[in-house]
């Protein structure tokens, strides 16, 4: 008897056996292909979502642009909740202009950023169009950040689950599969849609977003082995004229005309074929991504009997979380392809680390931030390889033809007024790493600004700058105090003019702190026609001095921060006038500035700043005191802005001054703020403790600023209570 139980039990246990290695056997493969088509194609992660849900196992997975990416990270062993955090918590819009922090650029490329609007590349005097807006530097920091796990698997078929992806060769138009090699570097290639991101050259080729060949590669993955194809498409259809009211759009009706029979063989061949409503968004519909993801579920559920067919209930198939380890890296060594115009100590100086060194992915981010911040190259990639216990840094750069551009800008100030900012760029002029600009301002008062420099990093760089200011303004007599003027006159229209050439060294440390020394040439002019009928002159004189300046700043922003501190000093010894009608004794003038800026609850941010000056020394050149009132204007001399009075209002040879405002983003890029300003401006303010009294001069600012691709554009209403009328301030565009 109990052998024959036995026996029976051995008999069940060998067939339920057979059947479940049967039921295994017979399961058919499924294929997942995700089309192309930008920020509609965050749909993919609402229709994986479902798929999760129903319990069907994904075995092969192809993709072409955003699909790619999304499909290579559900490879790698992301799960769908996963995903819809990832994208969630990326910023689309840096991504799209390749953002680089204000603190991976030195004081020359913060100076590009913070005064032209845009550049234009000249090539044999002929202006042309740039390339695209990013060199996907963002995009490709990122990848290789959330595919860190499996930096290791050159073949995509050893995946989790097997991928590839689609790119297009730009020179012969024909589509190329990627299914082998560095995954970020595959997913950079597969998504670069022309004119918004570079070209990628892998392997030889010189590939574009895959979508310009096959936007559907649902014959690739059936060569994988699919039985079955879930096919998920965002792609555009057709557009009318009345739809095609952008460039982006116009870009992706072009592709599709070429795409669309394509497509319908695709979709006759597609077993479930889900097509998400999203033809109202475009390719760089971003802020949509909630509703873009609802779109992919609603569109996934409109077909989830028949996806329930393909689940398993005797697997039971569930994805879990992916485990995501740390961050860090022990990189061995760090190899750079050659470079004819580059050391490799000046790479590594701007990577800010060794070989032999532990790191983690934003030291990384940082370092090729710096080196792209330079725009010394068109083309920076890198893999991470692994060598035994360690890893391998090899880094691609390929350097910038580029060595002319023509940059433009405008401003508008009460002080001077409107101008339109023409700057020619010229780099490697005399030697590899010098750089050479001219500015010139036209509109109601003429401007130039010339400066050629030698740019040596951290070491000692060698410059000369030669600089022409001037403005036309009614400005009060006490400005003038120390000058003879014509009684009675309460006011004078003059015309002030500044003429300065310095040649100096310098040193730039840690990104942040710039140290100069230097000579310096000023010839200024004041004249008047007020005085009398013929033009007068108030004031002309040339000087030479000595001076010596320290910088820092770490603000993320230079117009709206939200962090940072930011510190300078200079000072300017004058030993020397070409006046010879009166005995000319030397003197100095200090001046330092101290700001420090923090947010509290995101969006609510406080400015503080410290701004003093004097003048020291037997020396008496009132055409040297400091002049404050208005607002909106690149400072001149000891000329600064104080909100509550008038354009140099208030003067004397020495001031101190304190400022705070109080900064609400309320919508993006858009601003409201409240702001203060105390200041004690005397004679010898310094040689008393006047000036830690109570503040003789007080204003304040309420105002409205909006961040735009020419600059800042505000205005300010100002009041003081020490006066009887408020000045109503505006300011448009970067400041120069």
């Amino acid at each position: 008897m109990k052998n024959s139980i036995a026996v029976l039990f051995f008999i069940f246990i060998f067939s339920q056996n057979i059947f479940s290695q049967e039921t295994i056997k017979s399961r058919p493969k499924i294929g997942l292909v995700l089309s192309g088509g930008g920020a509609k194609g965050f749909a993919h992660i609402g229709v994986i979502k479902v798929l999760e849900k129903a319990g069907v196992k994904i075995d092969y997975i192809g993709g072409t642009s955003v699909g790619s990416v999304i499909g290579a990270l559900y490879a790698s062993g992301y799960n769908a909740t996963q995903l819809d955090s990832i994208f969630r918590d990326t910023d689309f819009n840096n991504l799209i202009t390749d953002y680089i922090p204000r603190s991976s650029k030195n004081f020359y490329e913060k100076r590009n950023d913070e005064l032209y609007a845009f550049s234009l590349p000249v090539n044999n005097f002929k202006v042309g169009i740039p390339l695209s807006l990013s060199k996907g530097m963002f995009n490709y920091n990122l990848i290789n950040r959330l595919t860190k796990h499996v930096r290791e698997i050159h073949d995509f078929n050893k995946l989790p689950i097997p991928f590839l992806c689609m790119a297009t060769d730009i020179e012969t138009g024909q589509q190329v599969v990627l299914n082998k090699g560095y995954l970020a570097k595959a997913l950079l290639a597969s998504s670069a849609f022309p004119s918004i991101f570079s070209p990628v050259e892998l392997d030889g080729k010189l590939l574009v977003d895959g979508g310009v060949s096959n936007n559907f590669p649902i014959d690739e993955i059936r060569k994988l082995g699919a039985d079955i194809i879930i096919g998920v498409d965002v792609q555009d259809e057709i557009k009318d004229r009345s739809s095609l009211n952008d460039a982006t759009k116009i870009l992706v009706q072009i592709n599709n005309l070429q795409m669309i029979e394509k497509m319908k063989a695709n979709k006759a061949a597609t077993d479930i074929y889900i097509k998400p409503e999203v033809n109202q968004y475009g390719i760089i519909s971003f802020d949509a991504i909630e509703e873009i993801i609802n779109k992919g579920e609603k569109a996934a559920n409109d077909q989830l009997d028949k996806i329930k067919k393909l689940s398993n209930p005797i697997e039971n198939y569930k994805k879990e979380k992916l485990k995501v380890g740390n961050d860090s890296l022990h990189i061995k060594y760090i190899n750079i392809n050659f470079l004819p115009n580059y050391t490799r100590s000046y790479v590594l100086g701007k990577l800010g680390f060794n070989a032999n060194s532990k790191i983690v992915y934003d030291d990384l981010r940082i370092g090729t931030d710096n080196l792209s911040a330079t725009q010394n190259f068109k083309s920076i990639t890198y893999t991470i390889d692994k060598n035994n216990n360690h890893d391998d840094l090899n880094i691609n750069l390929v350097e910038s033809s580029q060595t002319t551009l023509l940059k433009f800008g405008l401003h508008f100030d009460g002080l001077f007024k409107s101008a339109f900012l023409i700057n020619l760029t010229e780099k490697k002029v005399l030697s590899k790493n010098d750089v050479a600009f001219v500015d010139v301002g036209v509109g109601d008062n003429f401007r130039y600004n010339f400066e050629y420099y030698i740019d040596n990093g951290f070491h000692w760089s060698f410059g000369i700058k030669s600089k022409f200011t001037g403005f036309t303004r009614n400005v009060p007599t006490n400005f003038l105090s120390n000058y003879t003027i014509q009684s009675g006159i309460n006011a004078l229209n003059i015309e002030y003019l500044d003429f300065t050439n310095q040649a100096y060294v310098q040193t730039v440390s840690f990104q942040k702190f710039l140290f100069g020394i230097g000579i310096e040439n000023k010839s200024l002019k004041i004249s008047s026609e007020t005085i009398s009928n013929t033009n007068t002159v108030i004031h002309n004189n040339s000087y030479w001095s000595a001076f010596e300046s320290l910088k820092y700043d770490s603000f993320d922003n230079k117009y709206f921060p939200k962090r940072g501190w930011a510190f300078s000093t200079n000072m300017n010894t004058y030993l020397r006038s070409s006046n010879v009608n009166y005995q000319f004794e030397p003197f100095s003038i200090v001046k330092s500035e101290f700001s420090v800026v923090k947010s509290f609850f995101k969006d609510i941010t406080i400015e503080c700043q410290i701004d003093a000056g004097l003048k020291f020394g037997k020396g008496s050149e009132p055409i040297f005191d400091f002049a404050l009132g208005g607002y909106g204007f690149t400072p001149v001399n000891n000329i600064k802005s104080f909100y509550g009075y008038d354009f140099l209002s208030v003067s004397g040879n020495s001031f101190f001054k304190a400022t705070f405002m109080f900064d609400y983003e309320f919508y993006k890029k858009n601003h409201v703020n409240f702001s203060g300003n105390y200041a004690q401006v005397n004679n010898e303010l310094f040689e008393t403790t006047d000036w830690v009294s109570k503040p003789k001069y007080s204003g304040y600012a309420l105002g409205y600023g909006l961040e735009t691709i020419v600059g800042p554009a505000e205005i300010k209403y100002t009041w003081s209570p020490e006066l009887n009328k408020g000045y109503t301030l505006i300011s448009i565009g970067f400041c120069f």
